[in-house]
């Protein structure tokens, strides 16, 4: 039996166990076993970290951003140099494979890198006035304190993606994390602590999103919530912040479709396609959910794909041997078992089934894959966040692309064909925040990330997220000896 870790939460530059004695317990999803406690936090916690981050905030605008920057320097220093601590972490409280991990950990230290450069970019406007002796100047300001609740999927890089340009751009944060994958915000904000941010300008709370999160997204101190999970968790979240109309970024559900064409690279294309699938067990935003396959190549391509999938080994993340481990909880698990039964409901051919594991423990679903599934099934429409693809036949390009825009979500989509005219029609008509053409993710750094309809608002990543956490003030300036507008006063 391993020793059971507690962490504690960062409010106010100290850390606390908060105002309950009840933890959250963090369970190892290879092993079923608790390894970490992480305190239940109360919505009294979420406002003395907000309080802290209202007074922390007003000295953390005034840092120079080159000063700023530094400290974001700072941190994606230290974050390398724990490289494979924090993989270790994260492996063990989330279940993905160890070099999925450390890949994501090296994201990690990107974002803080990445958005450390806008220091010297934080753009405003001067304009001409219609007036003569005036200069018109918009300013891009801190928004304040900044909500950032993060999800289980992506423990570490959703921590880092969030705090990087909240922090450069002169906002303070208060930090809350997944219940089910706490420690790499755990980790992360230690580091954070470490590089020199201020007291207050990070808190951490741990707790329910029914108390904790319910309080950072209704309280009047929260100027954005920044927020990625599942769409009706951001509903939810827009619901609690129309009382003061609090800016919003929502990264959502998606349900991502992979087109291959007759002239695409066959060989490329089922590479891409099991990796878009079953990356982080296919729990993953960006994953492909459905696949469509043209009519002349689906046979061949789908017995491929099928023996590809197959021969993915699941089993210990931390093993190098493993391709696939576990999903991050048993609820979630059952949730994807449950599309396979509705499968079966429907009549849908289930041509490989990966079941359970032959692990006596662990939360292991292996490789799924169903064909003859109707474009209405809600196999087809709704997010299954595991790894099961359903495989639907088309025989027109046009087809697939109305075929794909045919869901409520729309984050990211794949097209795979050596078709110029193709390429734009995808590019152009697939209404979907991301597009890749012949290729897969994650998506890099200096993309936008957003999604269209039920898959968010707002964007994260490149200076399109980055300008979300300002906000603007237009300033109107006389500079005349003698000011004067002609129009005021026209009364005698």
């Amino acid at each position: 039996m391993s020793i059971v870790r507690q962490e504690m939460m960062l409010v106010d530059g100290e850390w606390t166990s908060g105002g309950r004695d009840e933890k959250i317990e963090v369970v190892n999803p290879t092993s079923e076993e608790v390894i970490a406690t992480v305190p239940r936090g109360t919505r009294e916690d979420a406002r003395r970290a907000l309080e802290a981050a209202v007074i922390a905030q007003r000295k953390w605008e005034e840092t120079p951003p080159i000063k700023r920057a530094s400290i974001l320097a700072k941190v994606a220093q230290l974050i390398r140099e724990k490289r494979e601590e924090l993989a270790r972490v994260l492996t063990s409280e989330q279940g993905k494979p160890l070099f999925e991990a450390r890949l994501e950990v090296d994201g990690s230290a990107a974002h803080f890198d990445y958005f450390a450069e806008f220091a010297r970019r934080i753009e405003g406007d001067v304009l001409p006035s219609d007036n003569p002796g005036q200069t018109i100047m918009i300013l891009r300001l801190p928004i304040g304190v900044v909500a950032a609740i993060t999800p289980w999927n992506f423990p570490s890089a959703m921590v880092a993606r969030k705090l990087a340009p909240a922090l450069i751009t002169g906002n303070s944060v208060v930090l809350k994390p997944s219940s089910n994958t706490p420690l790499s915000a755990v980790e992360l904000v230690k580091i954070v602590d470490q590089a020199g941010v201020p007291r207050g300008v990070v808190n951490l709370v741990t707790g329910d999103g029914s108390e904790v999160g319910d309080e950072l997204c209704g309280n009047k101190s929260t100027g954005l919530i920044t927020m990625t999970g599942s769409t009706e968790a951001g509903q939810k979240i827009m619901q609690r912040a129309s009382n003061q109309l609090g800016k919003l970024i929502l990264e959502l559900g998606g349900k991502a479709p992979f087109i291959v064409w007759r002239d695409a690279d066959i060989e490329w294309a089922l590479k891409c396609a099991v990796w878009a699938r079953y990356w982080n067990c296919g729990q993953t935003c960006i994953s492909s959910e459905r696949m469509y396959l043209d009519s002349s190549i689906k046979t061949k391509f789908l017995a491929k794909f099928v023996q590809m999938s197959k021969a993915l080994r699941t089993g210990d993340p931390t093993s190098k041997m493993t391709d696939l481990g576990p999903m991050v909880s048993k609820k979630e698990r059952s949730t994807s078992e449950r599309f396979i039964d509705l499968a079966e409901r429907e009549g849908s051919k289930i041509i490989l089934h990966g079941g359970r594991s032959h692990l006596k423990k662990g939360w292991f679903l292996g490789p799924t894959v169903i064909e003859g599934v109707s474009q209405g099934s809600p196999l087809v429409q709704k997010e299954i966040f595991g790894p099961v693809v359903p495989v639907l036949e088309v025989e027109t390009f046009d087809q697939a692309i109305d075929m794909a825009n045919d869901c409520e979500y729309g984050l990211a989509s794949y097209v795979f064909t050596k078709d110029n005219v193709n390429v734009m029609k995808a590019v152009q008509r697939i209404k979907f925040g991301e597009t890749y053409v012949n290729q897969v993710g994650p998506e890099q750094l200096q993309g936008a990330h957003t999604g269209f309809r039920m898959s968010g608002l707002g964007a994260e990543g490149s200076r399109h997220g980055l300008e979300l956490y300002t906000q603007l003030k237009t300033c109107y300036i006389d500079w005349n000896d003698s000011p004067s507008l002609p129009y005021l006063f026209p009364y005698h």
